[in-house]
């Protein structure tokens, strides 16, 4: 009986002394993380496959600012497939093999890196709006935010061959156990990686922000003060431009905010390392906490750009499916 109780505690029952054991939660705590990681998976890719199909097929809404978030939603969209192999890890068992483990953690890192540099650019198009506005046309344009996007995402592939190389050259090497799914960085690697998807990006963004938040205070100072038109009729305000910029910037400032909340504990976490004070269970509702904000990012749109509720209604509704779709005015 005690064997057979051992046998089922391990992953690979045929391989008792080399398997590694399962993680032995509660059958109840391990039902609602399966219910929570799968809703999780299923509402991010449905919301994100939203936004790209709004943006890719609605001519109006291929703005240069669109194109980012549509480069954000992609990321955000395989993020929520990539929650499928954490829902397989509940049990605390890789069943998949060694050279699947590896290549789960690349596309994992190309993924999330390659949305960190997008908030960057998010955040940069959202500086020019607000501080450059006369000159915004002129500096974003389309075809420099698609090399800017390209180029976040193969300098995320670049860089995972830096941090990953060990692990490539021999995928397994720091598994203590069979069933056990582990990348190791070395020293060099680990500083790549914390300088150009943490240190590097959270600087830049907040700096953006900041800048952005003090001119955004000063121009509705501005229109608050403003003397009454020579008609003594009414108020002068803002363009309609300036007004959208700054609505634009409200929410994505909103975009930037719910994504430094979820990235910022998790990445603690990891520079506190093996010897810090953070438990195991913590790291894991930080991991969640990370992915989970790729569902949130389809939310914030829904609830303030009036242009993805409509084109949400229009796609559920089939209409998207009728000759000249692709011209309605959604903006």
């Amino acid at each position: 009986m005690q064997t057979q109780e051992k046998e089922a505690g391990l992953c690979f029952p045929h391989l008792q002394n080399s398997s590694c054991r399962r993680s032995g939660r509660p059958p109840a705590e391990s039902m609602l993380m399966y219910i929570t990681l799968s809703s999780m998976s299923v509402l991010t890719v449905a919301l994100n496959l939203l936004v790209i199909i709004s943006i890719s097929h609605f001519k109006r809404l291929q703005t240069p600012t669109n194109l980012l978030l549509l480069s954000l939603a992609v990321s955000d969209f395989f993020v929520g497939l990539l929650v499928v192999f954490q829902i397989l890890l509940i049990d605390g068992c890789w069943f998949l093999g060694d050279v699947m483990c590896v290549g789960y953690y690349i596309v994992d890192y190309v993924i999330t890196s390659a949305s960190v540099e997008t908030v960057v650019l998010i955040s940069v198009d959202c500086y020019v709006a607000i501080c450059e506005p006369l000159q915004y046309f002129m500096k974003v344009t389309k075809r420099r935010v698609c090399i800017s996007v390209s180029g976040c995402w193969i300098f995320s592939f670049l860089c995972v061959f830096i941090v990953m190389k060990d692990n490539l050259r021999q995928p397994g090497r720091h598994n203590s156990c069979y069933g056990e799914c582990v990348v190791v960085f070395d020293q060099f690697s680990g500083l790549v990686d914390i300088l150009f998807f943490f240190i590097g990006p959270v600087s830049v963004v907040v700096v953006l922000y900041v800048r952005v938040f003090v001119v955004a205070v000063s121009q509705a100072r501005a229109m608050r003060s403003h003397p009454l038109s020579v008609h003594g009729s009414a108020r002068v305000t803002l363009k309609k431009s300036d007004l959208k910029s700054l609505r634009a910037a409200r929410t994505l400032g909103v975009v930037v905010v719910v994504f430094l909340t979820c990235l910022l504990p998790y990445y603690c976490a990891v520079l506190e390392g093996p010897a810090g004070f953070v438990s195991l269970s913590s790291v894991v509702f930080f991991t969640y906490l990370f992915y989970l904000n790729s569902c949130l990012n389809p939310l914030i749109y829904a609830l303030f750009y009036p242009w993805f509720r409509k084109s949400v209604k229009i796609i559920v509704t089939l209409q998207v499916l009728k000759p000249g779709s692709r011209d309605i005015k959604m903006m």
